[in-house]
């Protein structure tokens, strides 16, 4: 079969190398460069973590993907996801209903390593922490973050010793349908370009090249900010792992210092509804004075540290936080693979399989999760915005 993919972010080339490997010819396009600037995945980091709630479902697949995320570091002779273990800490006790309650119960029982924290112990353990506002939590060891941009370049280039055509420069226009079926796309220049089967995997692009899911998905924009604190000392990944503070509450996460000294966090809500070529997209001052308003409680020495970068990350939402990775209904020969709703890269090692699985037709009861589905209302649930973790 000759399957073309529209967009190679992390849903594309996951799913490009997947159906090659399974014997399919496949062309991968993207308006480019790549990995393309705007995209989602195109950052320093994504976080890797168990911590699910009491969603069984997502925290086996997590345990599924933890393995699959150290096999390519080995596949790709580097280390592209680190192991920083993950804190999620609250300014208010655990209680049965909260994430982190339901997330620490829920690990307790399939086995896994998580541990509970009191102020003592992020006092002790985590120094850059305000242990006097916040004295609940957990700590992971197991979890961490993986450099996105340069996961999204090893797969690329992964994916073009494996055969498959990538072909930046190359925008889509509309789809090609002959007969009551999708035949291929149509590009902006005009040219039509062929496939026995078509997979839109354009993340945020998605509800505005495909207008009929509009619906469904929504293109939305979450403030990321880079910092360089003055010392680095207290947020090494030894001290300062992979972090959600009060999460269902403030917002936000963030990440150890990297390799150049800078500290990453950022906010997850409701969002910004907005174009991903937006000439607004940026991050405004009302974020700016959140954010700090944030860091004088909760890491007082991070406060005034200056900001070296900022942007706004564009996820593509649907209305429930589930994936959309599905068959359309109504135009056979179409494939929509995207709706990351902000948790999706820590699946990287899974997606590709899950898609071509759909691509193929092959029934699994877990894509049932992310079947098509516009009887899903719009509005998102508390649950659903809780899975946001970019």
């Amino acid at each position: 079969m000759t399957i073309l993919i529209v967009g190679a972010g992390v849903f594309g080339v996951a799913a490009a190398v997947a159906l090659r490997r399974r014997g399919h010819r496949v062309r991968l396009i993207d308006p480019g460069p790549l990995p393309h600037p705007l995209a989602a995945t195109t950052d320093i980091s994504k976080a890797v973590r168990m911590e699910y709630g009491a969603d069984e479902v997502y925290t086996a697949l997590m345990e599924r993907a933890l393995a699959g995320w150290r096999q390519w570091n080995e596949d790709a002779g580097e280390e592209l996801y680190h192991e920083t273990g993950v804190i999620f800490a609250r300014r208010s006790p655990m209680t049965p209903g909260s994430f982190e309650g339901d997330s620490y119960h829920t690990l307790r029982r399939r086995g896994d390593p998580v541990e509970r924290l009191d102020s003592a112990t992020i006092r002790r353990h985590f120094p850059a922490w305000n242990a006097d506002d916040y004295s609940d939590g957990t700590f992971n060891p197991v979890g961490g973050y993986a450099e996105s941009g340069r996961v999204v370049e090893w797969m690329l280039r992964v994916a073009i010793n494996a055969g498959i055509e990538v072909s930046p420069g190359v925008r889509f226009n509309r789809l090609l349908e002959t007969a009551g079926r999708i035949t291929g796309i149509v590009t902006d220049t005009g040219e039509e370009i062929p496939a026995d089967q078509v997979i839109i995997a354009a993340g945020a692009w998605t509800p505005h090249l495909l207008p009929f899911l509009k619906d469904s998905l929504r293109s939305v924009g979450m403030p990321v900010f880079h910092l360089r604190p003055e010392d680095p000392g207290p947020f090494q990944p030894g001290v300062f792992p992979v972090f959600g503070a009060d999460i269902a509450e403030t917002g936000y996460y963030g990440f150890p210092v990297n390799r150049d000294g800078v500290v990453k966090i950022a906010n997850h809500g409701i969002g910004r509804e907005m174009h991903p070529e937006s000439t607004e997209r940026a991050v405004n001052e009302e974020e700016i004075r959140h954010l700090r308003l944030f860091l004088d409680e909760t890491f007082p020495v991070l406060a005034h540290a200056p900001l070296v970068y900022t942007r706004i990350c564009l996820y593509c939402d649907t209305r429930d936080g589930h994936f959309w990775i599905a068959r359309d209904p109504d135009r056979p020969g179409l494939v929509v693979a995207t709706g990351g709703s902000g948790h999706a890269f820590k699946f990287a090692p899974l997606l590709g399989d899950w898609i071509a699985d759909v691509s193929e037709g092959r029934e699994d009861p877990l894509l049932d999760r992310f079947r098509w589905r516009p009887e899903v209302a719009p509005g998102r649930s508390e649950e659903a915005a809780r899975r946001k973790e970019a």
